[in-house]
């Protein structure tokens, strides 16, 4: 959900049109007149059977330095280090991470290799061999001008006690649970400005009602 969605009410006039039919497409510069657009969900065309094995396996973010992003989505994040590989001639190491049991990783490298990519919604962290050490260097996360990325969602048990967490390890916050309008939905930020959605499932029945 956009965390600038997240701090507006969708208008009176549409109040009977269902979230599911509606993107809603508020940016920071749009005052609250803007309206979602629509869509029914019955002309939506069925997936194709061809597709049907098709996931969503990765999402890549280029990171200045993977010390600080590494412990950041490991020790507060909780994810897991699945692997990592390294392009000596072309200067430049990905990391990929995932809410996996370690236990599970395979010891065989090849073996490991298929594994990794076979994982559900992983995200994957380049970094860019020196950048850490060029004080000029820095990624657009996609929410000021010119606009395009947004960021990811971590699904969590309870949002006010992970918030609670990253609050003790000192993490920017973007938005904290009780800003806005949509209570109970939190966005903060990894070291290198990317935002990161945090919600609860059940919650998030209300909230998009």
């Amino acid at each position: 959900m956009s965390a600038q969605a997240a701090s507006l009410d969708v208008s009176s006039e549409h109040a009977q049109t269902s979230w599911l039919e509606c993107f809603l497409t508020f940016n920071l510069s749009l005052s609250q007149s803007a309206v979602p657009i629509c869509f029914n969900v019955s002309t939506i065309v069925p997936v194709p059977k061809k597709t049907k094995d098709f996931m969503m396996q990765q999402t890549m973010l280029r990171v200045k330095d993977p010390v600080k992003s590494l412990d950041f989505y490991t020790r507060i994040m909780g994810m897991t280090l699945l692997q990592k590989f390294d392009f000596p001639s072309m200067h430049f190491s990905l990391y990929f991470l995932g809410y996996e049991d370690k236990k599970e990783i395979p010891a065989d490298v090849k073996e490991r290799t298929a594994w990794t990519f076979s994982r559900r919604a992983t995200i994957e962290l380049t970094h860019n061999w020196g950048s850490e050490s060029d004080a000029s260097q820095s990624y657009h996360n996609g929410n000021s001008d010119p606009r395009g990325f947004g960021h990811i969602g971590i699904a969590v048990p309870d949002v006010y006690a992970a918030c609670k967490l990253f609050e003790e390890q000192a993490v920017t916050f973007v938005k904290k649970p009780d800003d806005g309008k949509m209570k109970g939905l939190a966005f903060v930020q990894d070291p290198d400005g990317y935002w990161i959605e945090i919600l609860s499932p059940n919650n998030m029945v209300s909230i998009t009602s």
